[in-house]
């Protein structure tokens, strides 16, 4: 199956009332056409009224949220799914994944794969994924649903964490990567590296890592409540990096991980 993943869209992480309502406004006004929001981020309902307010055909925009690990059990993951699809003001997302693995285990990954793929067969989901696995949760996963299935494996993904043996795995068996946490929380933005090949391009050092990602064929959904960024972000779109500025790039990988919370994060690899 080949998966339409846009490669570039709109993150609404930490992003809460009217600050996420305006973000998802000035991006859709400025041409982002992919919002990625989550059941646990508690602003599905303001994205849904900047979409429903902002004129956009639901057909032109890609929507993704996530499940969060409550509503893993079989018999609770489409509730819950429709409840945030009443919220978005749709009656389908675009990607739906799963967002953290289960904590300790409680709900077997084919379980909640089950669940995801009936979803996905009722038509409440066009596309369904996964968020924060390691390789022998993939392999579960995979083994639930078959590869074909997995539309891409969300990942915190950026210089300082480049992920390079989750990345290699999900791609031998055709399954994509989004990268989160793409600037690093800004960390990267502060790297000479980045500097020096931003300053060489004229670019912004948020343009050189987005292009940096995308170049690596990752999807990315930088989020920012500043309409200069939203504007200057979406220029990384037709920013070509040479092998020597992505050889630099990937020399800065430090294993510098910045999220993984007790209780949900699995065993890295």
């Amino acid at each position: 199956m080949t998966h339409t993943l846009p490669p570039f869209g709109l993150g609404t992480f930490r992003l809460q009332g009217q600050a996420a309502i305006d973000s998802v406004a000035t991006g859709l006004e400025l041409g982002y056409r992919a919002v990625d929001t989550a059941q646990i981020y508690g602003n599905e309902a303001e994205v849904g009224q900047a979409i429903a307010a902002s004129g956009v055909a639901r057909d032109a925009l890609f929507l993704t949220t996530k499940i969060w690990t409550d509503n893993y059990p079989a018999d609770k993951l489409v509730p819950s799914l429709k409840d945030s699809l009443a919220k978005l003001r749709t009656d389908h997302a675009d990607l739906v994944l799963i967002h953290w693995p289960s904590p300790g285990g409680a709900v077997a990954v084919a379980e909640f794969m089950g669940a995801l793929a009936d979803a996905k067969a009722r038509g409440l989901a066009t596309q369904i994924g996964v968020s924060n696995f390691n390789i022998e949760l993939l392999r579960q996963a995979i083994a639930a649903v078959g590869a074909g299935e997995i539309a891409t494996h969300q990942i915190e993904l950026h210089p300082y964490l480049q992920n390079r043996k989750v990345v290699a795995f999900a791609h031998s068996q055709g399954i994509p990567t989004t990268s989160y946490m793409t600037l690093g929380y800004g960390s990267v933005l502060k790297d000479p590296v980045i500097g020096e090949i931003a300053a060489a391009r004229q670019a912004t050092p948020a343009q050189v890592t987005l292009a940096w990602a995308m170049q690596l064929g990752y999807a990315v959904i930088p989020s920012s409540t500043r309409r200069a960024n939203l504007a200057s972000n979406l220029l990384a779109r037709e920013l070509r990096l040479s092998e020597p500025e992505m050889a630099k790039i990937a020399a800065l990988d430090r294993n510098g991980r910045l999220t993984s919370p007790e209780g949900l994060a699995p065993a890295w690899d």
